[in-house]
């Protein structure tokens, strides 16, 4: 068996937010945000660039969104390489998914909680040593919890380092599977013995995805490689030129390849981005579906 890494934001779609994926996202999200407590026990699963919704959630960058049986709103995000502000963009995202459940006229007690998941390749907090972090409002003084209206929890891979016969815990299952994924050759006993796992892992199985969607995921897997080169080219020579005519460039055919045709005017645009906007334009590109939301990505970061 060969199976996609979990970790790029295709298969995490593929994974957790597809149609079939209902009791995966249960049994994942009962563990990461719940410690394993049965508390969620049905949910809808949206598509996070609807139409209705991309009318109202210009920019907000999520891999999966789901609505909890009890109003709750979910939206989580898998990010591989580290972006400038990333973090105030965590909280953006919270803010204005919170924030835009209310149409003119709706009554402040219609807004229901929302929990934003992010699951980093990378570390955020490196003066902590946990991988799993819950962030809430609180008194600074006496640590008492505010409404518990917006919360965050992150996942930071780097510091999961359990090997397969180590994992106990169905949290820790599941954090393998994210992090490790890619590098099975079979579904090992300890995982396959929870269904929902075994359900992930049948659904991550490259023989069971179309040429498509194989087409697809190549395409997504070369581009953060490069990503990753051009980061560790930069710090290497220290200077940016040559290194932003480059990343322009491919940039521009990476577009073209996903929206078609990419109008002059945009492409002027896209020009006059320092090279700061064009990484993150290109990581954020990855996650669009319309050039719409590239034409909202240049409007937004020049003003």
């Amino acid at each position: 068996m060969e199976f996609i890494s979990a970790k790029t934001d295709f298969a995490f779609k593929k994974i957790f937010g597809s149609e079939e994926s209902k009791d995966i996202l249960i049994s994942f999200l009962n563990a990461i945000i719940y410690q394993e407590r049965k508390v969620i026990k049905d949910l809808e699963i949206i598509d996070p660039y609807n139409a209705a919704t991309l009318a109202s959630l210009k920019n907000t960058y999520v891999d999966v969104r789901a609505i909890l049986e009890n109003e709750t709103t979910v939206i989580i995000e898998m990010q591989l390489l580290k972006m400038t502000a990333f973090k105030k963009r965590v909280v953006y995202n919270l803010a204005k998914t919170y924030a835009n459940q209310l149409k003119l006229g709706e009554r402040y007690s219609q807004l229901a909680p929302v929990i934003a998941i992010t699951i980093a390749d990378f570390n955020l907090f490196p003066e902590i040593e946990q991988v799993i972090t819950f962030w809430e409002f609180k008194e600074t003084k006496h640590g008492v919890a505010y409404e518990k209206e917006m919360q965050m929890v992150f996942i930071e891979l780097p510091k999961f380092n359990k090997k397969l016969e180590e994992l106990e815990t169905i949290t820790d299952k599941w954090i393998y599977i994210l992090k490790e994924s890619e590098n099975l050759e079979n579904i090992p006993e300890t995982i396959d013995e929870v269904p929902e796992m075994h359900h992930a892992l049948t659904i991550a199985n490259k023989a069971c995805l179309s040429p498509k969607e194989l087409e697809e995921l190549q395409k997504r897997e070369m581009f953060f490689e490069d990503q990753k080169g051009y980061i560790s080219q930069a710090k290497e020579e220290g200077k940016e030129e040559g290194k932003e005519e480059g990343k322009l460039e491919f940039l521009l055919l990476l577009l073209a390849e996903r929206f078609g045709e990419i109008p002059e005017e945009v492409q002027a645009a896209i020009q006059e981005l320092p090279m700061e906007a064009l990484q993150n334009l290109g990581i954020a590109s990855l996650k669009f579906n319309h050039l719409e939301q590239v034409i909202d990505f240049i409007r937004e970061f020049s003003n």
